[in-house]
């Protein structure tokens, strides 16, 4: 429920995208949130739109199935006009009789009024009503697949432009270093104590360093392009996502039991919501199909009357002395249908076992799928501690390499096996907390459906 109110309420936050949009076209300053992107995302995206529209069609049948169940009412006329040109006719006289021919046109007009109503067939249309019901809550099941589907896209784009962004960071922070050294190396080979040979090394470290930031960059904003382009904003080349720093004990934060988190999903996941939904559906489908066995028994009544313009009666009176009133009771028994009956109501009984192995298979996909989660975020959790202990150890060799090669007490390649070492550690402290950071988001999205960092 929490999740549908949410899907709902998406609406309402058009005016807020649009404005979103307003600020990625006028303000280059302007850096998207999560929620932001979130909300932007369900409020204008296709499929989502699409969504829409599917429910509102699934309630229109259910409405229509509704009408069934109540009486017609219909009223009719028809109005014909006669001309018979050689119309003859025989006058008898005195001596004899004489006959004479003249044209002849005559108008004449009917009127109906019919009503039927079905009393019982078998609870075969109330049932259908049910059947089209159901179509429209797996209509909205449908949608919210499709707005999740679309969150887990926004959030995986996000926590990976987060990841490029610290690893562009790094980057940035090893050429520096890099340029240090390099600039260091310089000035000891003026000195004499350096050979030109070593100092080209440092060189070509400072051009792969900076060739490594320009690919990191260049990987982030074709990120950056692609969340965009889920969002659908194609109006506009001024967008920015905004970068907040993680602190360790988010990237930490403990995690739900798996029975737990399994528990929580089978409440919100929209395919066992579909799921259940089929089930139901086919247990009223095979009653639908049992119903063929029953009579149906309708009612009708109406009334007609009519006018002729051949008569020389008032139109009025005609219509009054014409008025004919029936009523009708109608049954019909089936006895023998061509086993139609008997087919349906195999094929609905193999549908709904059908379901049933559906229904499980769901609930099998929601537990793997948790489990996979919070496994993958349990282990990026540990890896991530482990990976900042070696990143200190790293960071405090190569600053110690790093100081005793200025002074001349390390070669160049001790030098450079401390930094690769570093740079090493470096990647795998981000690699492992972003991977925390978005197995446990997609956790949480699983479950509660709400993206979060």
């Amino acid at each position: 429920m929490r999740r549908a109110k949410r899907i709902a309420a998406t609406a309402l936050l058009l005016a807020t995208a649009a404005n979103h949009a307003g600020l990625a076209q006028t303000d280059a300053s302007h850096k998207w949130t999560l929620q932001e992107c979130v909300d932007y995302a369900l409020a204008n995206n296709i499929e989502v739109k699409s969504g829409s529209l599917q429910i509102e069609q699934a309630d229109a049948q259910a409405d229509g199935a509704t009408g069934q169940l109540l009486p017609s009412l219909s009223f009719s006329t028809s109005h014909n006009l006669g001309w018979r040109p050689w119309s003859q006719s025989t006058v008898a006289l005195s001596g004899g009789t004489m006959t004479t021919t003249q044209s002849d046109a005559t108008y004449s007009g009917n009127y109906a009024l019919q009503a039927n109503w079905t009393v019982w067939d078998g609870g075969r249309t109330r049932r259908e009503r049910d059947s089209y019901r159901l179509d429209a809550e797996k209509a909205k099941a449908s949608k919210t697949a499709t707005a999740l589907s679309i969150e887990e896209q926004v959030l995986q784009y996000y926590v990976q432009i987060l990841y490029e962004a610290d690893a562009a960071k790094v980057a940035d922070s090893t050429l520096a270093t890099s340029q240090a050294l390099l600039k260091r190396g310089e000035e000891m080979m003026e000195a004499g104590q350096m050979a030109k040979v070593e100092v080209a090394q440092l060189a070509a470290q400072a051009a792969q360093d900076r060739y490594r930031l320009v690919s990191t960059q260049t990987q982030l904003a074709n990120t950056k392009t692609g969340l965009k382009q889920i969002l659908e904003i194609i109006k506009t080349t001024d967008f920015d996502v905004a970068t907040p720093d993680i602190p360790d004990e988010d990237v930490t934060r403990p995690l739900p039991t798996v029975d737990d988190a399994f528990a929580t999903a089978m409440e919100t996941r929209p395919e066992v919501r579909d799921a259940i939904l089929s089930s139901e559906q086919a247990e009223i489908q095979e009653r639908i199909a049992r119903s063929g066995h029953y009579p149906t028994i309708s009612l009708s009544a109406g009334v007609q009357t009519g006018h002729n313009s051949a008569d020389h009666d008032d139109v009025g009176e005609q219509i009054k002395q014409n008025v004919n009133n029936t009523v009708g009771l109608n049954i019909n028994v089936p006895i023998i249908d061509n086993r139609q009956t008997r087919t349906n109501k195999a094929k609905a009984q193999i549908q709904r076992r059908q379901s049933e192995l559906d229904k499980q298979n769901a609930e099998n996909s929601v537990y793997k799928q948790v489990e996979t989660y919070l496994l993958n975020a349990q282990s990026a959790q540990a890896q991530y501690i482990a990976a900042k202990a070696n990143e200190e150890s790293a960071k405090q060799s190569f600053d110690l390499v790093k100081e005793q090669f200025t002074l001349g007490l390390k070669n160049i390649a001790e030098l450079m096996q401390g930094k690769s070492n570093l740079l090493t550690a470096q990647q795998q402290t981000l690699q492992s907390k972003y991977t925390a950071v978005l197995n446990a988001a997609l956790l949480n999205l699983y479950t509660s459906g709400e993206a979060a960092l």
